[in-house]
């Protein structure tokens, strides 16, 4: 089959002919129709995961997938050939990726049954994402009239996010540059989204529409200091990069994300989706023989989601 593949890392990706994997007791093989680009797979690629997971090489990488499965392995129930499905690529390791005509996946998790109406594109770019989104606002706690402020809304797991929140009735303010960045963000919802350029004094800007300070952070991307101290005492402060620092003098609920992609949170996404509620921002796409463009434009900061179309 036809996969993106690293030889190393650091390394560079390019697109090499390896062995279609079998499905193992309990995994579902799935045939790629569509994955995605994410930070995972940037960070994958600088060879920034060493000593953190196995590399198997040649490396596949790749975290999302959508498709139809292919065949299953022992002992698999709830999904039979044919059937349609997306999900995240949960494995212990690294080297079996999405970016591959196939992929053999965990049937326990990181993988549901894709709705009608959710466009295979759209699906193929929505685990990680999404879930990283939805359980990092889990970490926040109530949202409903609370003011959140959603730093790196640009990203794809940010412009879901925005639209969770303030689908949760939050009173959401967002982090984009002026122009093009802060139009995607104010057209990703209906609700009104707040835009502050974080290129410009942030402090200065989120005190005028909080001066006692916001009630969550969504940290996604910037100064988590800074955005700590735009956080009332009392508030919560979630992280995708790091672990925030406890502040038990101003009682401060923090943690990091570690996004658990469970089929219930799959399908609950894909529902949304299916129904209009929440949208995939997809701006790019790119066939698999041109996966590594796909990862220079991710490179270099594009907005929403970089799709690559597999068949």
């Amino acid at each position: 089959m036809r996969a993106v593949t690293l030889a190393q890392v650091p390394g560079s990706p390019e697109v090499t002919e390896v062995e279609v994997p079998r499905p193992e007791a309990g995994e579902v093989l799935v045939k790629v129709a569509a994955s995605s680009v994410n930070g995972f797979d940037l960070g994958t690629v600088a060879g920034y995961l060493q000593g953190m997971m196995e590399h198997r090489f040649p490396l596949i990488p790749g975290k999302d997938f959508a498709g139809t499965v292919e065949a299953v392995g022992e002992g698999v129930e709830g999904f039979a050939v044919g059937d349609a499905v997306f999900g995240v690529v949960t494995k212990a390791h690294l080297g079996t990726g999405s970016m591959a005509q196939y992929v053999a996946v965990p049937a326990a998790i990181g993988i549901a049954h894709r709705p009608e109406g959710v466009l295979v594109r759209d699906a193929g770019a929505l685990g990680p994402a999404g879930t990283a989104a939805f359980d990092g606002l889990a970490l926040l706690g109530p949202l409903e009239g609370r003011t959140v402020l959603i730093s790196g809304a640009t990203g794809g797991v940010g412009a879901i996010a925005v639209q969770l929140a303030a689908a949760r009735g939050a009173r959401v303010i967002a982090t984009a540059k002026s122009g093009s960045e802060s139009g995607f963000v104010s057209a990703l919802t209906d609700a009104e989204v707040t835009v502050i350029d974080y290129t410009q004094d942030m402090t200065a800007q989120v005190r005028a529409i909080a001066p006692d300070g916001v009630d969550a952070v969504l940290h996604l991307a910037g100064d988590l200091a800074e955005l700590t101290a735009l956080t009332r005492d009392g508030g919560a402060v979630a992280s995708a990069l790091t672990v925030p620092e406890a502040s038990e003098d101003r009682k401060l609920q923090t943690a990091m994300i570690q996004s658990n992609p469970t089929a219930d949170t799959l399908s609950t996404l894909a529902g949304q989706v299916a129904s209009g509620a929440l949208k995939v921002s997809v701006n790019s796409e790119f066939d698999l023989e041109r996966a590594p463009e796909a990862f220079a434009a991710f490179g270099v900061g594009a907005l929403g989601e970089i799709a690559i179309t597999v068949a």
